[in-house]
């Protein structure tokens, strides 16, 4: 659905006293933010178990003026601000899950502005920020031309197969109105992400008859149909061009040092810019499994059981990309110019997978300070007010020249 909004340029946003009302909000709730980050760290999110933190996110939405807000049929948290216009919805999104199992020790360690903890930038601050964005519209007293909708989604992480946003755009209560998609991911504000970089994860299993190692020598052995795929992806032939890549990344099975396997099996991880190339490496994925336990069943004696294999489909992340002229990106890039970032345009695997696989425009921008070391343990932020408000006040500047300040 098209929807002409009507945008504010950012000079003009920037310049407006409406804007520096919530800029002015946002500095002085400062601390709040922190305190927030800390508060929601500190609550476990593994993949497929957001649920505490959902609730927790839900509760501190409500006093922030969203009585309305709920968890949607995924366990997404979805609170909606109208707009004047009543056409058009522009998402605010934040990721709940971390990549961190079940039993990580979350515990927020301090050292001056910085903050330790897994899973504290990606993605914990982005959503204290969307409470600090949703409190500094009010506080300014601000109506946009478009709606809002804030969402805390699941699984974005891993295996999550960016589950709560497929469902948002595919059997949510808003899918048919959303015209446009942020998602607030990481501190960094000098890459804005305006291309999804697609993937399909396959999880290969090769099966046999299996014997012992000595008696039954000669038998049919998963393991060297798995190690002739393997091989023959490591020789795939891909374009640099469309960044397409791939990955044999976890391999098992067997149980014995001396007994023939009777099942083994490899993950691996396919990605591409380009949703052609990344249809052909996925083609080529599955003639190298079907010729490796061919030539395996040829190569040893079947006596007992032939080799067989299944390819088990467990990630697709649809590739896209959102135009440089579209109004999301312009206004995210003036925006973030103009509070002296250096944008540069880049390619990554995010929640705005989804909106730019299905031609709605979408990036994916920060939430300001810096970080580093995400999805490992030693996981860390710097909060020092300066450059940690630089970057919350682009991303307000970057949606609001999108949804319009009305007068």
């Amino acid at each position: 659905m098209k929807v002409d909004l009507m945008p504010i340029a950012v000079p003009a946003l920037l310049a407006h006293p409406k804007f520096a009302a919530a800029a002015a909000y946002l500095e002085g709730a400062h601390d709040r933010l922190i305190e927030e980050i800390i508060q929601l760290t500190e609550i476990p999110a593994p993949p497929f178990k957001e649920e505490r933190r959902a609730a927790a996110f839900l509760e501190m939405m409500r006093p922030a003026g969203f009585a309305d807000a709920k968890l949607d049929a995924i366990g997404n948290v979805v609170a909606l601000r109208k707009g004047r216009s009543g056409g058009g919805m522009i998402v605010l999104s934040a990721h709940l899950d971390t990549v961190f199992p079940e039993g990580t020790d979350v515990s927020v360690r301090r050292e001056g502005t910085k903050l330790f903890a897994p899973g504290i930038g990606d993605d914990t601050r982005g959503l204290a920020a969307l409470l600090a964005f949703a409190r500094a519209l009010d506080a300014a007293a601000i109506e946009t031309e478009a709606d809002l909708l804030f969402v805390a989604d699941v699984g974005e992480e891993g295996r999550g197969d960016l589950r709560g946003i497929r469902h948002l755009f595919t059997e949510g209560e808003f899918r048919d109105r959303i015209t446009g998609f942020f998602t607030f991911d990481s501190p960094d504000m000098d890459e804005l992400v305006v291309t999804a970089v697609g993937s399909r994860r396959y999880h290969v299993v090769f099966r046999g008859p299996g014997g012992h190692s000595f008696s039954a020598f000669g038998t049919v052995n998963p393991a060297y149909a798995l190690a002739e795929t393997v091989l023959g992806l490591s020789r795939m032939s891909v374009s640099s061009e469309t960044r397409t890549t791939f990955s044999a990344s976890v391999l098992g099975g067997g149980t014995s040092i001396n007994a023939i396997p009777e099942e083994v099996f490899v993950d691996v991880d396919l990605r591409s810019i380009s949703p052609e190339d990344l249809a052909r490496i996925d083609t080529e994925l599955h003639r190298l499994v079907d010729t490796a336990v061919a030539n395996e069943n040829a190569r040893g004696s079947t006596e007992s059981g032939a080799i067989t294999a299944e390819a088990v489909l467990i990630g697709d992340r649809p590739a896209g990309a959102t135009p440089r002229d579209s109004l999301i990106v312009t206004a995210s890039a003036e925006a973030l110019a103009a509070f002296g970032f250096e944008v540069g345009f880049r390619a990554s695997s995010t929640d705005a997978n989804i909106p730019m696989s299905l031609g709605v425009p979408a990036v994916m921008i920060g939430t300001g300070g810096k970080g580093g070391r995400a999805h490992t343990l030693a996981e860390w932020i710097d909060v020092e007010p300066e450059t940690s408000l630089r970057g919350l006040k682009a991303g307000l500047a970057a949606f609001l020249g999108v949804v319009g300040l009305c007068d």
